[in-house]
């Protein structure tokens, strides 16, 4: 029988609606609810902070233009590392380019490594983060199809795929690869149970209570 797998709060935590997505208190509530750790989504301004959130727009600015001044409430990348490195798995989404040589820094300034992947919907960034370290544990997003043949032509350690994607012949092709498999977005206990039937190495939810009780 395969081992439980890695429970990740997507964003932290989504479905408790006074704690904002993306923030300490949604990261805290994901590893109070019991998960392993959490993804989380990182973005770069025009003043070079390497800032955590997901959409393009905060607070009708948008996060590429963003001035130094400016979204100062948004978590930096530094701050989640510093806090959370040593107690949790965390999977570092970057939505953007430009951004890879800041992580790499970061993650050796904080001495990270095990126990987190950096990952990308954009193969670019996946291919310029192996660039600049082999060592670095990259993943690479899939929702379609036609994308896991970018992930089958480099072999990169994860798979991180739309749960529509997973089958247990596609997590027995990633492991005989070399590569883990973690699901995504998860919020149904039931496909939770089967994906964990099947071998996946990591399931993420919005729902990280029903993650955490549906493998107490």
């Amino acid at each position: 029988m395969p081992g439980p797998p890695l429970l990740l709060g997507h964003r932290g935590c989504r479905v408790n609606g006074r704690v904002p997505e993306n923030t300490p208190a949604s990261f805290d509530l994901a590893l109070a609810d019991g998960c392993d750790g959490f993804e989380f989504d990182v973005r770069l301004t025009s003043a070079g902070l390497s800032v955590v959130c997901h959409d393009p727009e905060v607070d009708g600015v948008m996060v590429c233009q963003a001035a130094a001044d400016q979204l100062v409430h948004l978590p930096l990348l530094d701050d989640v590392l510093q806090r959370y490195a040593p107690q949790a798995f965390l999977d570092i989404e970057l939505k953007v380019q430009n951004l890879e040589s800041k992580v790499v820094t970061s993650l050796r300034e904080y001495r990270m490594e095990e126990n987190y992947v950096v990952s990308s919907f954009l193969p670019e960034v996946v291919m310029e983060l192996k660039t600049r370290s082999a060592k670095i544990h990259v993943g690479i997003i899939c929702d379609q199809q036609a994308e896991l043949a970018y992930w089958r032509e480099h072999n990169f350690e994860y798979l991180i795929s739309h749960y529509t994607l997973v089958t247990r012949s596609l997590v027995q092709e990633a492991h005989n690869a070399g590569s883990k498999l973690l699901a995504w977005t998860v919020n149904d206990g039931k496909a939770m149970l089967l994906l964990a039937d099947w071998g996946v190495d990591g399931i993420i939810s919005d729902d990280t209570k029903l993650l955490a009780q549906t493998f107490a």
